[in-house]
């Protein structure tokens, strides 16, 4: 089976890098000095489970130079890149061709699927420590590598032996995966976190620190938790825990000067997830009649500064 893995950071580059470990069939898309390190040296992995692998199986191009068909397609790039793979999956997936976006942005399997309609174009998510630490060299210093994917309600289940044969493959590289019915319910609890604390942190300009106590930091991180408890309520979804204090956990686990990679963003000056973290939940509230009027706030506050 012929595995593509587009984008090859943190999260592609240890999904792409544990399934050739295994001698699977794996290209990333990469550019730039990634791409060239990678092309020279292979995939350097350092991960504390595998330790550290060179690993010389994978193959590395860019969307433009990939010519082969592949069977399964995941997509890992930030939400403000997701437009430019449109193109490529026009291009490469066919019928058959499974794709798994495995991003922060809740719900990305329906907006990719608006664009390109041949492939089946399944729901992800991850959960995962890991990032670039140099050209060619990928790190996941954290134990920490959980997959989801499945079927949204009501998406005819083309492919389904094909997504089973991708849960097995998963596990059989050491990644705790599961190709699950509740996909929605599984990306949105992730979510559910990524979201308030990207869209808090930015909003306050607070770090790690001031989310693990009692202030108006914690408030607004779960005033923002229980809004997205609503939406998911709305959209029939029953979660299994209290998504509030789920997330205050994990709270607990912050370094206090943290912050998050939206806020590393907007500070460098580039492009960043504002759109899918903030702005979509506003677009989803209207579709489903709710306020939420915490991230609508965030939302206004962001626009009129020019973070679209």
């Amino acid at each position: 089976m012929k595995y593509v893995v587009i984008g090859a950071g943190g999260t592609g580059g240890c999904l792409g890098g544990f399934l050739a470990e295994q001698g699977h069939d794996v290209t990333l898309i990469a550019r730039n000095r990634h791409l060239e390190a990678i092309r020279e040296n292979g995939l350097i992995l350092k991960s504390c489970s595998l330790g550290e692998r060179q690993i010389r199986s994978v193959k590395a191009c860019t969307m433009d130079e990939y010519s082969d068909s592949p069977d399964v397609i995941f997509v890992c790039v930030k939400f403000y890149s997701l437009e430019e793979t449109v193109p490529f999956l026009r291009r490469a997936a066919t019928k058959n061709t499974l794709v798994i976006p495995i991003l922060n942005v809740f719900g990305t399997g329906g907006i990719l699927e608006k664009s390109c309609p041949v492939p089946v174009i399944l729901d992800g998510c991850i959960y995962i420590y890991s990032m670039i630490e140099a050209p060619g060299i990928v790190i996941q210093p954290r134990p920490i590598f959980r997959v989801f994917f499945g079927y949204r309600k009501g998406q005819p289940r083309r492919l389904e032996t094909l997504a089973a044969q991708v849960e097995r493959d998963l596990c059989g590289a050491g990644i705790d995966a599961a190709f699950t019915d509740e996909i929605q319910k599984e990306a949105l609890t992730k979510f559910s976190y990524v979201s308030p604390i990207g869209a808090a942190g930015i909003y306050l300009n607070e770090t790690g620190g001031a989310f693990k106590h009692s202030g108006e930091a914690q408030d607004l991180f779960l005033t923002l938790v229980h809004e997205i408890e609503e939406l998911g309520h709305a959209m029939g979804i029953t979660f299994d825990e209290d998504l509030g204090e789920r997330n205050l956990k994990i709270l607990d686990g912050l370094d206090d000067d943290s912050t998050t990679s939206m806020q590393r963003d907007v500070q460098h000056g580039g492009p960043s997830e504002m759109d899918g973290l903030v702005h979509r939940i506003v677009r989803l509230a209207d579709e489903y009649g709710l306020e939420l009027p915490a991230y609508r706030k965030i939302s206004s506050w962001a626009k009129e500064r020019g973070l679209l």
